[in-house]
């Protein structure tokens, strides 16, 4: 098997809720997709998206994942993209860096090897624990009670697990922890995600002033080093998400004691290759895990499942159900949310069919 041709569609993704806020006043309300399809001489088509959260949160941008497939995709004429890990070696000889470029070929190569072995994905990843797993949802930043009735919404919904978007002013910030953890009940979770926006000072202020509640902190700096501060000042669990892009800052977190638990973003390390590499370790290590990505649709979702339904549940501390957050369906199959759980598809590869009517003509086409 032998890749032929490599499509990027572009895709817009509306939010439900019209808008999401985030630290530092970034907000957006409709998310820039691509979806990338892997076509082959053996008549198979595998795919993958990726979509980043603005040009503004981490070093991704929309425009770039289509231009660096561009830039890639001649690279990759003639290769059998079921040989995954000299797939990504050759990914990175062509291009240093810029892993969310990666993400969604490799995707789309996890994907075809399902469709060649006739496994789902999650099978070929480690294989499926039990018949679900748990979901978070994220909380988008408004004023204290606002977010409270959300949480109050969606927990009626089934969910148990929130994450909660701080980073703003320190002192709402207080607030707007304590009036969620005022309707939650027990069993539940609640998690400040400060997304890096924190100055250490105020970071300080904010564990301190809730130290009598339940709560996990996130991020709530930019740097390593700062977060560590904040952890060793902090009687709360700690997550740490947008320092861990790579196997090395896994391995000096777990060496620090910097975390009890790591988001992992598919794109962030260059698709699921990689990411299965520090889902393993975290594994080894005894790690925590938010299984998920930075965004998307469809497709997206699907291959968060596949990590999240393949990982031991005892280490997955939870993951995500991006397709909910938005108004357009990119693919048929994809998994839904039942309850505040979800499971992957028991399909070959993904689970996914594309819905072409909505992808409309590639942007780019390398053959």
């Amino acid at each position: 098997m032998k890749i032929k041709r490599l499509l990027a569609y572009r895709v817009e993704l509306p939010l439900r809720e019209g808008k999401y806020n985030w630290s530092g006043g970034k907000s957006v309300t409709v998310f820039d997709s691509t979806i990338i399809a892997v076509e082959t001489d053996a008549g198979l088509t595998g795919y993958g998206e990726v979509c980043p959260l603005g040009p503004f949160y981490l070093p991704a941008y929309a425009s770039g994942a289509r231009a660096g497939l561009a830039e890639i995709g001649p690279h990759l004429l003639g290769e059998d993209p079921r040989q995954l890990g000299r797939l990504n070696r050759r990914m990175d000889v062509a291009l240093l860096g810029h892993p969310y470029v990666k993400s969604a070929i490799d995707i789309a190569c996890w994907d075809l090897l399902g469709k060649a072995t006739n496994q789902p994905v999650c099978v070929l990843l480690g294989g499926r624990y039990g018949e679900d797993f748990v979901l978070y949802r994220a909380i988008s930043q408004e004023a204290p009670e606002a977010m409270a009735r959300k949480v109050a919404g969606y927990r009626a919904e089934g969910y148990r697990r929130f994450q909660l978007k701080v980073g703003g002013d320190p002192m709402e910030d207080i607030e707007r922890i304590r009036a969620v953890a005022a309707v939650l009940e027990p069993g539940d979770r609640l998690v400040a995600d400060a997304n890096t926006g924190w100055l250490m000072h105020d970071a300080l202020r904010v564990v301190r002033a809730v130290r009598d509640i339940d709560v996990y902190i996130e991020q709530p700096c930019r740097s390593y080093e700062e977060c560590l501060t904040i952890r060793r000042h902090c009687d709360h669990p700690f997550v740490l998400d947008e320092v861990i892009d790579s196997i090395d800052p896994l391995l000096r977190g777990h060496a620090d004691r910097a975390m009890d638990v790591v988001n992992l973003k598919i794109s962030k390390f260059g698709g699921l290759t990689k990411i299965r590499q520090a889902r393993d370790l975290c594994v080894s290590l005894g790690i925590a895990m938010t299984v998920e990505d930075s965004w998307g649709g469809d497709i997206t979702t699907a291959a968060i499942a596949h990590l999240a339904h393949s990982t031991p549940p005892e280490l997955l501390f939870t993951s995500t159900d991006f397709n909910s957050y938005v108004t357009v369906s990119t693919a048929e199959g994809a998994p839904r949310r039942s309850n505040g759980r979800m499971s992957a598809s028991t399909a070959p590869g993904l689970g996914i069919e594309p819905r072409m009517d909505v992808l409309g003509d590639p942007v780019v086409v390398v053959e």
